[in-house]
């Protein structure tokens, strides 16, 4: 069984973390997960992945402990370049671990494709003879080979929707409900309703314009939910190189989660920063796992706007015996195979040391993993604020990009954090300082 509890993880060197992976993915670490060590994509497989490659680009690969989800420990990795993120949903998740971690559930794996109809004279009379044909057209989309149909998945149900106006005029909607397993899905509801078209031409007497999946994947969900006793909450937050200490009691941090939760159900402006910070957490795993990211983002902002105003799209209360209660729900269209996941040994490793077996199971991560990275997000902004720890983690890409390396990267990060000055033009500073002093040492 993996254990994501790996204490002291983070203060060991990178062939040290390696090893305790290991150690944690009893019973012993699969080969797979040798694709970290070079990020795991060869120059060949790139070229026939997109059009015109010149080379690859990497990002830092992290993994997030502590989670424990539906009773199962889960090392999550996570594809990110900002500073904190790992880190924070990491200790978010085991705070939620002392009450038995995140609850999560997914919805069955339903994608919507659309076609939309133009010329068509009677938009009503139109929807009643399509849905009254509806058992023939999904037998007739199903007809066609498919893998997916082998696997137990296909067409499912229509629903017609009319657009009485527009900036052309009226039209009608066709929704063609397909099961894609697990799979994202697009290709294959793609081909579908390309299938499906020439029909709905004949009966509704119009034509087919569009024919192409909504990334809207309302009807794919996934939601999980943490409850964290409110004495859990407590800390002692201290300045790098202060004497100053804030202590914060757990009503007060629950109350502030809550209160910051608030100002996002109210407010689009806050709304959308308040989600991105749900998708620090979403978006590093779907892509650690070759899925499509630009889809999810696209789904979750369009899923945040469903009530006609832009809002949260988690929500933090507390129950009848103080605890936090955090909940969030939201589309979440990810595969296990076909795509990036199957031809990027990266991804493949990703999926390995998940021991994901569904595509609802990997949704039911990710959504856990957004709403840790959201409690997050809210602790730091309720309490000490988000520039304290974020920025001591930041100052060592400014010490990097300053020319820092080796031991003097912390050096340099430590100083600028402690000075609360982390610019480019003080690591420089504070670098040639360092150096100079270094120099004079090796002299004497």
């Amino acid at each position: 069984m993996t254990n994501s509890r790996i204490v002291g993880f983070y203060a060991l060197g990178l062939a040290a973390r390696r090893a305790k992976l290991a150690e944690a993915f009893a019973p012993q670490t699969p080969p797979e997960l040798s694709a970290w060590t070079t990020g795991g994509l060869s120059a060949e497989t790139a070229d026939h992945m997109i059009e015109n490659v010149v080379g690859m680009y990497s990002l830092p690969l992290g993994v997030a402990l502590n989670f424990t989800i539906n009773g199962r420990d889960v090392l999550v990795p996570m594809v990110v370049e900002e500073p904190s993120i790992v880190a924070g949903a990491s200790f978010m998740a085991k705070l939620a671990r002392s009450n038995g971690g995140f609850a999560a559930t997914s919805t069955e794996p339903l994608m919507i494709g659309q076609l939309q109809v133009l010329d068509v004279e009677d938009l009503n009379q139109a929807a009643e003879q399509v849905l009254a044909r509806k058992a023939e057209l999904l037998t007739y989309v199903d007809a066609a080979e498919s893998s997916l149909k082998s696997r137990g998945g296909g067409a499912r149900d229509l629903e017609v929707r009319s657009i009485a106006e527009s900036p052309i005029g009226k039209f009608l909607i066709v929704h063609l409900i397909y099961d894609v397993r697990d799979a994202m899905g697009a290709n294959a509801v793609n081909t579908a309703c390309e299938r499906l078209a020439p029909k709905i031409e004949e009966i509704t007497g119009g034509r087919v314009h569009l024919k192409i999946l909504s990334n809207l994947s309302d009807k794919r969900m996934a939601k999980a939910t943490c409850v964290i006793p409110v004495k859990e909450l407590e800390f002692v937050a201290r300045d790098v190189g202060r004497d100053n200490i804030s202590t914060y009691t757990g009503k007060e941090v629950r109350d502030g989660i809550i209160a910051a939760y608030a100002f996002a159900a109210a407010d689009p402006y806050r709304a959308a920063t308040h989600n991105k910070g749900i998708m620090n957490g979403v978006d590093p795993v779907v892509i650690a796992t070759g899925n499509d990211w630009r889809a999810i983002e696209a789904g979750a902002h369009a899923y945040a706007a469903r009530s006609g105003k832009y809002a949260s799209l988690s929500v933090w209360s507390k129950d009848d015996d103080g605890n936090l209660v955090g909940e969030l729900e939201m589309p979440l269209a990810v595969g296990i195979v076909g795509g990036a996941t199957k031809v990027h040994p990266a991804a493949q490793a990703a999926i390995k040391l998940m021991d994901v077996k569904s595509a609802g199971e990997l949704a039911e991560v990710i959504v856990s993993v957004g709403l840790a990275q959201n409690m997050a997000a809210l602790r730091a902004l309720a309490t000490e604020g988000i520039q304290r720890g974020h920025m001591s983690l930041h100052a060592r890409q400014v010490a990097i990009a300053a020319g820092a390396s080796g031991e003097l990267i912390e050096k340099v990060a430590s100083q600028m954090a402690e000075e609360r000055i982390v610019r480019i033009d003080r690591a420089k500073e504070i670098l040639k300082t360092m150096e100079s002093g270094k120099r004079r040492a090796t002299q004497a």
